[in-house]
């Protein structure tokens, strides 16, 4: 099995997911976390003048989640036909959707716009996004097939980053994404890292 080396910043931000699908897999990787120091000298080096990038055998990829993606395939986790890796795709969309969206609350300076916005997020969108993804969920208690999945992981990953600082509705009020993160953390390897994981600001 070939070396992989992921560097990203000291921190969960948009590597987390990656992380979280090593783990998964039970796929070894050395975990490098650069200090902001270190930074201008790596970023002319990269693809794209952003981190995450994720190194195998002389090849270097970055945009997070066309990594988790290949990692996903490594692990078995991608899906099993093209269509349920159409699904699992899908899933990844509408989660990004909703994490640009709190990135955009979170980040508008007038103060304002940012408190109609979040009321707006929090107690319209959300609330109506949690029901579509509800609808989703197979009675397997997984997005895609009967077994664990990117689209699984990414659900977990998005909604625990941005419950960082958005108020998320109660998942225990949708039966089928409590099962989806449910057996996102009973995974083994998942549940490992979580534990030991180290503790970072973001």
């Amino acid at each position: 099995m070939p070396d992989y080396k992921l560097t990203y910043f000291n921190g969960k931000g948009t590597a987390e997911l990656v992380r979280l699908v090593f783990a998964a897999g039970g796929i070894e990787y050395e975990d490098v976390r650069l200090q902001q120091d270190q930074w201008p000298e790596l970023k002319p080096k990269t693809p794209m003048g952003q981190v995450p990038i994720l190194e195998v055998e002389g090849t270097m990829l970055c945009q997070s989640n066309s990594i988790a993606r290949y990692v996903a395939k490594l692990a078995g986790l991608a899906g099993k036909t093209p269509l349920d890796q159409a699904r699992v795709d899908m899933i990844m969309d509408g989660m990004e959707d909703m994490g640009k969206m709190g990135h955009d609350v979170y980040w508008e300076k007038d103060e304002e716009k940012k408190a109609e916005k979040k009321k707006d997020y929090e107690e319209t969108f959300l609330p109506q996004f949690y029901t579509c993804m509800n609808k989703l969920v197979g009675d397997s208690g997984h997005f895609v097939g009967n077994e664990l999945t990117l689209a699984d992981i990414t659900f977990f990953n998005m909604t625990t980053l941005v419950g960082n600082y958005m108020k998320l509705p109660n998942v225990d009020e949708f039966t089928g994404l409590k099962k989806v993160m449910d057996h996102v953390t009973s995974n083994p390897g998942i549940a490992k890292w979580l534990k030991e994981r180290p503790e970072t600001p973001f």
